[in-house]
């Protein structure tokens, strides 16, 4: 299927990227369209919050692709409240839901020799690749022209990397990447109250055996 790429609008300090996101949704709104996204989530927590604030705008679908959750019983807690919040919350179109393979091995591999790391730094930012990887293939194969993750909500990740990371991958699989900094606007903050509305479990680590 072809997919119209966006044209490239230049991030700058004085075009963050919560701007660049309230000038795409300005055009998307403008237009009548409701384009197809395809949104990696990492939690229910996370997504909450980013679902709210993009439904009005975009057909989406979720993608549930988080192989570096350990151990897998915590997977499955993050995964049964992702699948129960999409039933709970009110929005404007249907979302549907994706459940990538929960496959452990392919994250070891990624971050082989950077077990030692710190959070944050040279581990993560692979964990980050491998998992935006997988939803630019997703969004290929579901002929989604657009994509982006959740993972820009959390006050404990590097937005500036992420969505470095989700550009380049965006061009290399000709989709447009949603760039994001969704802890902006007070996203963070209201996505702890939709946590607390919805009595969805909130996490104390990142999800690895390395963050726990």
């Amino acid at each position: 299927m072809d997919r119209e790429v966006d044209t490239i609008i230049e991030l700058t300090p004085s075009n963050t990227f919560q701007q660049w996101l309230d000038l795409k949704i300005k055009e998307i709104r403008e237009s009548g369209s409701l384009p197809r996204l395809l949104l990696h989530s990492c939690c229910a927590s996370c997504s909450s919050y980013v679902l709210e604030y993009l439904s009005p705008y975009f057909l989406i679908t979720v993608f549930f692709y988080n192989p570096n959750i350990y151990p897998e019983d915590e997977y499955e807690k993050r995964l049964k409240d992702q699948i129960r919040l999409l039933k709970e919350l009110p929005l404007n179109e249907e979302v549907d839901l994706i459940i990538g393979n929960y496959e452990p091995e392919v994250f070891y591999q990624r971050v082989e020799g950077l077990e030692q790391e710190k959070e944050g730094q040279a581990r993560c930012v692979k964990c980050y690749e491998l998992r935006l990887e997988k939803t630019a293939q997703k969004a290929v194969e579901l002929g989604c022209p657009y994509f982006t993750t959740t993972l820009t909500i959390s006050p404990h990740k590097n937005s500036e990397t992420i969505n470095e990371l989700g550009g380049k991958i965006a061009s290399a699989y000709n989709l447009n990447y949603l760039f994001s900094d969704f802890k902006k606007k007070d996203g963070f903050r209201h996505s702890v109250l939709l946590s607390k509305r919805y009595g969805l479990y909130r996490q104390n680590y990142c999800g690895c055996s390395f963050s726990l």
